[in-house]
């Protein structure tokens, strides 16, 4: 199926969800539901779980399984759920793709694979397959920075977007001139997502529709705002908007990734647990300056 055969449109402000646990590091599902719901309460236009703020390479197949299913239950179709089901082989993603249509998602991300370096050709087999074996729209996931340098070209990009299930890209790169090219390389059925918060502004200026963002686990109604402002051709209000996350978006420096988003719900009011180890929490000196970025956000 193509996007214009899917029930919904990829488009809007799609927080990353974190994964919420115990102290145990067990799954908390009773603050998945909450965050879900605190997510869907700020306006966001989907959700996706186990993407790479949500530690997907810490969970188990059945935890992940369980995390999709707690959220498409939470959500009671009223935003779409993106799954992210990357992992470093072609027959891991495929027998994960199952679980999440089992469970319930609309959608499926797929991050290109990590430790290893497959060849632009490698990994046009390797989503074409993705592809093939599944019925739901598949979203192409390239975090760079996160998988050795590894990246999809424009080239590779307008090739897969062939595929009736191929959808869009989340592009983490941040390097902006590559969405362009990605934007140029295919055409408007084809979605193109921010996944760096830092230029949602200026990916939608240039054809984007939308963003795959860490941020808005903790100011959702911000991050909606620059979207919606954008809509409404309200550019300085969706600049304004946009400098105003980006002091958030900087202070993902102040802890071991992905620590901060974590930190900043709890400092909000809403508790997620910590991340699994080895990654710990903020010195206490970084958190004073977490909540200080947080107070005149959100706070």
């Amino acid at each position: 199926m193509g996007i214009e055969d899917t029930a919904f449109a990829v488009r809007g402000i799609i927080p990353a969800m974190v994964t919420p646990f115990k102290p145990d590091e067990s799954l908390d599902l009773d603050a998945l539901r909450r965050l879900t719901r605190h997510l869907i309460e700020g306006g966001v236009h989907g959700l996706f779980p186990t993407g790479s703020q949500g530690e997907f390479y810490a969970l188990t197949p059945d935890e992940r399984q369980r995390i999709w299913e707690v959220v498409v239950e939470e959500t009671d179709g009223r935003v779409p759920v993106y799954a992210g089901t990357g992992a470093i082989t072609t027959t891991e993603v495929i027998a994960l793709n199952r679980l999440a249509e089992r469970a319930g998602a609309s959608a499926l991300s797929v991050i290109t694979p990590y430790f290893i370096s497959p060849t632009q050709e490698e990994l046009y087999g390797h989503y074409m397959a993705i592809a093939d074996a599944t019925a739901l729209p598949v979203i192409l996931y390239s975090n760079p920075g996160r998988t050795g340098g590894l990246n999809l070209s424009a080239a590779l990009v307008s090739r897969l977007a062939q595929h009736p299930n191929i959808v869009g890209i989340k592009d983490s790169s941040g390097d902006l001139s590559l969405t362009m090219a990605y934007l140029a390389a295919t055409d408007d059925a084809f979605t193109v997502l921010l996944g760096r918060d830092t230029l949602i502004l200026a990916g939608l200026i240039h054809g984007a529709k939308g963003s795959i963002t860490a941020t808005a686990n903790a100011a959702p109604k911000l991050v909606v705002a620059i979207y919606e402002a954008f809509l409404q051709g309200n550019l300085q209000d969706a600049l304004e908007a946009q400098r105003r996350l980006a002091p958030l978006r900087d202070a993902f420096s102040l802890g071991t990734f992905p620590v901060v988003v974590k930190e900043a719900l709890d400092l909000i009011g809403i508790p997620v647990g910590p991340t699994r180890g080895p990654v710990g929490p903020l010195a206490q000196d970084q958190r004073e300056k977490l909540r200080q970025v947080l107070e005149a956000l959100v706070m």
